[in-house]
């Protein structure tokens, strides 16, 4: 079985982090993205989107504020470019192989296998390592590492990847819609804005409040 899944990567924890809860992650792992996601898991995906985007207070931007929950989302809410590190994970289960995206690869830029299914045939996604996924007529062989000459390969057919792919669009959404509620309880002050936000940074549309 083939199971694609978009996933963010936490980069790491910030230490004594109490603005809200977290659950627990490993520094660089991959938190999967869904709408099956718990509240302290919300919490963590929120935390690292945050911290991928806390950039200091310069090229025009406001103020950090005092207060420590605002000074913590002002990248965040503030910055217009913003970041979430991660993209698609695949995982053939049968042959125990699994294709993760690369260092300075973002959840946005997964638009990219577009060019596989419909486009130019090919895409890389990040290095170290250094995906690499190749259409190959009706097929499309993903390459774990394009930098090593014995990397592990996932194949799979055309038409399942683009439904995979849509699969994942959704998971996206369903992840957003779960962001809505728990920014009300936990940053309400900033709820709008921070899911506003965190759809911008995963390029998926803001759930209708």
């Amino acid at each position: 079985m083939i199971l694609l899944q978009p996933v963010l990567e936490i980069q790491s924890m910030p230490e004594g982090f109490d603005l809200w809860p977290v659950a627990e992650a490993e520094p660089y792992g991959f938190l999967p993205l869904s709408g099956a996601l718990s509240p302290a898991e919300v919490g963590t995906a929120v935390m690292a989107i945050a911290a991928c985007n806390d950039w200091a207070p310069d090229g025009g931007l406001p103020p950090r504020p005092a207060d420590p929950l605002a000074a913590f989302l002002h990248g965040l809410l503030t910055v217009e470019d913003l970041f979430a590190s991660g993209g698609l994970r695949v995982t053939d289960t049968v042959h125990g192989r699994t294709l993760v995206p690369g260092c300075c690869n973002g959840i946005d830029e997964r638009s990219d296998w577009g060019e596989v299914v419909d486009g130019s045939g090919r895409a890389s996604f990040g290095h170290d390592p250094s995906p690499l996924a190749e259409r190959r007529g009706e097929r499309v062989r993903l390459t774990v590492d394009a930098d090593q000459d014995d990397s592990p390969v996932i194949e799979l057919p055309v038409t399942e990847l683009r439904g995979l792919l849509s699969r994942a669009e959704r998971d996206l959404a369903q992840f957003v819609h779960l962001v809505g509620p728990w920014a009300a309880r936990h940053v309400p002050g900033h709820a709008a804005a921070t899911t506003a936000a965190v759809a911008r940074a995963l390029a998926v549309p803001a759930p209708v409040q």
